[in-house]
């Protein structure tokens, strides 16, 4: 493993070759910036959102054995088949996060709420749930779930994942699926999740790693951003920035391949008592 670095050297949306969208990898200009990257991170989720409403799939064949909800195996039983059909993921963090009764959990970048559902069976009706989102869309699509469901242990919370809505020391564990190598500033993600964690809180994801010595033009070959690969991290540059924002326990392994020298991950770490 690599010395911790400063947490400001961690690569982030619109710096080290990171794509704009699926038409214009490589050749982002750089006055693009953050707002610009968040922006087509949102529209390509709302537009995710709108199709499962529509009765859609998100996810195409040659996607699915990398991404969406077959991923999850046995966990989908109850969980609403709208938010099965919105999943965009590359794992399924609830099975790595040794989530139990009476916890409370967030989940980073919630979308149409299956990380939420699960989560919320599991920590039972003493347990709570929160799920954190930019987009109104999935939001929306989220909630309807929820009443439909009768889900009551549950809150969906508008926010970006960079300015968590809750206060120090809420939730004993942080989920999240395929959503931190989306954000704009990934060191304030690990910061944030830092932060809202009890002493003794646990860091659970699924994400997309590279592996090391690529290049930035390598990087961005291997997929556009808003696909979930562009703006990913190292296993390197993940476990540096955890350790960076004061977790111990750090662990990021491989799972699966989604693109050439690229691999899904589950990435684990500990807030200290």
């Amino acid at each position: 493993m690599t010395d911790v670095q400063d947490k400001n050297t961690l690569p982030i949306a619109g710096q080290g070759g990171a794509c704009c969208g699926d038409d214009c990898c490589g050749s982002a200009p750089a006055a693009a910036g953050a707002d610009h990257l968040r922006e087509e991170v949102r529209a390509r989720y709302a537009a995710a959102a709108e199709t499962a409403t529509a009765g859609g799939c998100c996810t195409s064949e040659d996607e699915a054995a990398a991404f969406g909800a077959a991923l999850y195996g046995a966990d989908l039983e109850s969980v609403p088949d709208v938010a099965v059909e919105a999943s965009l993921g590359c794992g399924n963090p609830t099975a790595v996060a040794d989530i139990s009764p009476g916890e409370s959990v967030l989940d980073l970048g919630s979308g149409a709420g299956i990380d939420v559902f699960i989560s919320a069976r599991r920590v039972g009706p003493e347990g709570k749930v929160y799920g954190l989102d930019m987009t109104d869309e999935m939001l929306a699509l989220a909630r309807k779930n929820q009443q439909e469901a009768g889900v009551e242990n549950v809150e969906f919370l508008k926010g970006y994942i960079e300015e968590i809505p809750l206060p120090n020391d809420t939730v004993d564990v942080v989920i999240s699926n395929c959503v931190i190598n989306l954000s704009v500033d990934k060191p304030k993600v690990l910061e944030e999740a830092f932060r809202v964690l009890k002493p003794g809180g646990r860091f659970g994801v699924s994400d997309v790693v590279f592996e090391e010595g690529l290049s930035a033009a390598e990087r961005a070959e291997r997929g556009s951003y808003t696909g979930c690969i562009a703006g990913a991290l190292s296993m390197d540059e993940f476990r540096s920035g955890l350790e960076s924002a004061g977790f111990v326990d750090v662990s990021v392994t491989p799972t699966h391949l989604v693109a050439d020298r690229t691999h899904s991950a589950i990435v684990k770490a500990v807030k200290p008592h």
